[in-house]
């Protein structure tokens, strides 16, 4: 068939490739003069950046893609790392993910008290939940009955107590880990998709299986060589790709895609695929059909502030991930989801640098400070900007005891209102629907249209949600909707 990809981000590409792997002629139209949408890189004199997504896990949805086409996954180098991410809190406590789990346990236990079989056994719970619910929550259209009743679902739903849908993820955490540092470490992963831990499903306690168990990498070139590879990928397999060229339509006639409009042209296609936010692609793109209201109308997740700092001086206290903790949780994510910035904010910092040289002068770094913000409902953006920047170099300053602000050798700032224009994210939000409550990933926008036939949606406003690794198993999905080309 004739496919049309509407949008280059990590799940457009990744459907492009697996399209045009499977036998289909495939187009991707793109209204940014780039791809990769969120996962795009840029230059501040001598310090290079990866502007969104830093985090990379199951880096065996991308090589697969390599095998897919028939190339070497050597092709794309990359290293796992021993320590995953560096933990801080205010009171002096520092804690270390190490990659080997038993050196993890004896690590927790030797800062925490946290003896290694109730650390064990919530990983392995953990792992368990994962086990009994990936094919239904993460590889499979949620949202067709064949899903339903295959073995899998059914001996899932035979195990539905253990689940823990009717407790919220801190709850859980609470209930198993007890230990205040330890519960507020694992409360952080509901932000892996934009939600709030304290109303967030305790299910959600197997998103940190995705990192504790297939660990944390890092690409030899950073996170702009996912998109580079995927680029690649999809040019090898003869996907026509445009840049600069927004689609203004969907084209539909008799309940069907059959094409799309793009610079007042119609373009013929049997499949469209839409990686656009969920919420513009029917206010913009399908202007004239019925939307499904109830869907487009949930609570949008969380999005981000974030200022990226070259630094004239390394921190051999910090790694590639560090975290440093906020003293009122609670109060954050209450602030977080009623439109606030709360006056302690939790700061995540990334420094590529520490693991590709080339990414700083010697001796320099390059600093990825995000801070989890509020969708964008029209705040003081710039006012709330400049006051949480003092706020978190007050933060650092203070938990690092060491000087930042006079480091800061160049400058740049991410907002949700910039998120929205670049990347067309709904309000600024990171991961479309947050998932603050029990029928959240139920409400998620399938992979397919109901109502119209050969309409298909990718990415991570829609199933299975939001970060790299269920972009891509979100492309896989609508690969197998659309199914190969027909002998």
């Amino acid at each position: 068939m004739n496919c049309i990809v509407v949008g280059g981000g990590v799940g457009g590409l990744a459907s492009a490739i697996r399209l045009a792997a499977a036998g289909h002629q495939v187009q991707l139209f793109e209204a940014n003069a780039y791809l990769g949408g969120k996962l795009s890189t840029f230059e501040l004199g001598p310090y290079r950046f990866d502007a969104g997504p830093s985090l990379f896990t199951m880096p065996q949805l991308v090589t697969e893609l390599y095998a897919l086409c028939g190339q070497d996954p050597a092709e794309f180098p990359y290293s796992r790392k021993d320590i995953g991410c560096h933990y801080f809190w205010e009171d002096g406590t520092r804690l270390q993910a190490h990659a080997d789990r038993q050196q993890y346990l004896d690590h927790v236990q030797q800062v925490l008290g946290v003896e290694p079989r109730v650390l064990g056994a919530y990983l392995d719970q953990a792992a368990q939940k994962y086990q009994l619910t990936a094919s239904l929550f993460l590889e499979q259209s949620l949202h067709r009955l064949d899903t339903w009743l295959s073995g899998d679902t059914l001996r899932a739903m035979a195990r539905l107590g253990s689940l823990e849908l009717f407790s919220s993820l801190h709850q859980v955490n609470e209930r198993h880990l007890r230990e205040p540092h330890l519960v507020q470490l694992y409360d952080r992963f509901a932000t892996y998709n934009g939600s709030d831990p304290y109303r967030t499903p305790g299910i959600m306690s197997l998103i940190q299986h995705l990192e504790s168990h297939y660990g944390t990498f890092i690409p030899r070139h950073g996170m702009g060589q996912i998109r580079d590879a995927l680029e690649q990928l999809a040019r090898q397999q003869g996907v026509q790709i445009h840049l600069s060229a927004p689609v203004e339509r969907i084209v539909i006639e008799s309940g069907r895609a059959v094409g799309v409009q793009v610079g007042g042209e119609r373009v013929a296609a049997e499949a469209v695929v839409s990686n656009m936010d969920i919420v513009p692609t029917y206010r913009r793109l399908l202007p004239d059909q019925p939307a499904p209201e109830a869907t487009l109308s949930q609570e949008r997740s969380s999005s981000a502030l974030i200022f990226y700092w070259g630094m004239d001086r390394s921190y051999p206290q910090l790694g590639l991930h560090n975290i440093l903790f906020s003293d009122d949780y609670r109060g954050e994510f209450e602030a977080l989801f009623s439109g606030r910035m709360h006056p302690d904010p939790t700061v995540y910092v990334n420094i590529t640098s520490k693991d590709v040289p080339q990414d700083a002068p010697p001796g320099h770094e390059n600093w990825f400070v995000m801070v989890n913000a509020p969708h964008d409902k029209g705040q003081d953006w710039e006012g709330m900007r400049e006051q949480t920047r003092e706020r978190t170099l007050t933060k650092l300053e203070r938990v690092l005891d060491a000087p930042i602000r006079d480091h800061i050798a160049v400058e740049d700032t991410l907002d949700p209102p910039t998120i929205q224009s670049r990347t067309g994210s709904h309000l600024g939000a990171l991961y479309g629907a947050a998932s603050n409550d029990q029928s959240a990933a139920f409400l998620r926008h399938p992979n397919f249209s109901r109502r119209l036939d050969g309409l298909y949606f990718v990415g991570g406003s829609v199933h299975p949600g939001g970060g790299l690794p269920l972009c891509l198993l979100s492309a896989r999905i609508v690969a197998e909707l659309v199914g190969p080309a027909r002998p």
